[in-house]
């Protein structure tokens, strides 16, 4: 029998427990690629419309906080370091991040912190970097709770790190698990939430195992706008309650075809989803132009290898110029040909990442 957590299960109650003085967490976390895409929100990080998203591999944050006893217990203390330098930029979105959180993780404020963290993929260029950064934080914080009150459920532990997670960024509520993660509410899946994402509860069909995602970088610079100035830009949007409602019905869509395993219609809703999410922006205001010409040209290449071979590549994008490359395992051979002879020339310096579907984050035992 399941059960939909609301945001009350959150609260730590546990207040006598005995906190650790001092000690560090690390966890290696995964972006995510979303299949339906999430976009537009209401207070506090909630999705407009429910998403699914393959975890992926390759493309993580490896974050380690280190916690000290303080004696300043009403505000939150920390310092960030990314990649090695101390990143003062980094520090208003986190301070964000703890004072959403502080309500349903009060211990916070009984500690020092230092975040240490990496991304193995560029920061900023449209390949989710807040949803594996942020997703790394909360389960790191939620590491620390588990010390506390050592009998919380593993449900209950990657629920709160998903619900925790979505405080920091939206997206990185589906970090937490993998192969597939649903956000938001719907009506196919009973245990779905707008407050955290839960693993896909079906068994996939075997077409949709191992599934490739290459990551084409075609701009490695920082994103045009943020994914926040995009989220808002729906508020007031022209075709926004069309929008919300094409995410419904292309989820439950692809709920079917990850069951049936039919690959061309899998093309069809991944490709069209990609492309509305950018028609969105387009048609903001004020708007954008997220893509570069050499997405365009990738994007037609595809289309062009696809028409005489009868393949089943795909295409996705998030919001930025980066193309991921979606194929299944069996054409994995004819696919990396394909990519390394036809589509490096419209990479930022030939970069590419070779990724695939993962299983989720990791905890990482220090020695």
């Amino acid at each position: 029998m399941y059960k939909i957590l609301t945001e009350q299960d959150f609260i730590f109650k546990n207040t006598n427990a005995n906190t650790p003085e001092k000690g560090n967490i690390t966890w290696k976390t995964p972006s995510n690629i979303a299949l339906v895409k999430y976009w537009g929100k209401r207070e506090p990080q909630l999705p407009e419309n429910p998403s699914i998203s393959f975890t992926l591999d390759a493309c993580f944050t490896l974050t380690t906080l280190e916690f000290d006893k303080s004696d300043n217990d009403e505000s939150i203390d920390f310092d960030i370091f990314f990649e090695g330098e101390k990143k003062e930029t980094f520090k208003p979105k986190i301070a964000t991040f703890f004072k959403r959180i502080q309500k349903y993780v009060p211990f916070i404020t009984a500690y020092k912190f230092t975040i240490n963290s990496r991304n193995s993929f560029p920061h900023s260029s449209g390949i989710a970097s807040s949803a594996s950064g942020m997703s790394a934080l909360a389960l790191c914080v939620m590491s620390l709770e588990k010390q506390i009150n050592p009998t919380i459920t593993g449900d209950y532990f990657n629920k709160k790190a998903s619900f925790l997670a979505r405080l920091g960024s939206g997206s990185a509520s589906r970090s937490i698990e993998g192969e597939l993660v649903v956000w938001g509410k719907h009506d196919d899946f009973n245990e779905s939430s707008d407050l955290y994402g839960i693993k896909y509860p079906t068994e996939i069909h075997k077409n949709f195992k191992n599934y490739h995602d290459t990551i084409l970088l075609v701009d490695k610079g920082e994103k045009q706008v943020s994914s926040t100035v995009g989220h808002n830009l729906m508020h007031q949007h022209p075709f926004a309650k069309q929008r919300f409602a094409q995410a419904h019905e292309n989820l439950s869509k692809l709920n079917t075809i990850l069951q049936n395993g039919n690959l061309k219609e899998f093309i069809t809703i991944v490709e069209s989803e990609a492309l509305t999410l950018h028609a969105m922006m387009l048609t903001s205001n004020p708007y954008f132009i997220l893509m570069k010409p050499n997405t365009l040209e990738i994007i037609n290449k595809i289309w062009d290898f696809r028409a005489t071979t009868n393949s089943s590549v795909c295409f996705t994008l998030d919001a930025g110029a980066n193309v991921h490359i979606l194929f299944p395992e069996k054409e994995a051979e004819i696919i990396n040909k394909f990519i390394v002879n036809e589509l490096l020339q419209f990479c930022q310096n030939g970069q590419y990442i070779c990724d695939g579907v993962g299983f989720g984050a990791k905890q990482i035992k220090n020695i």
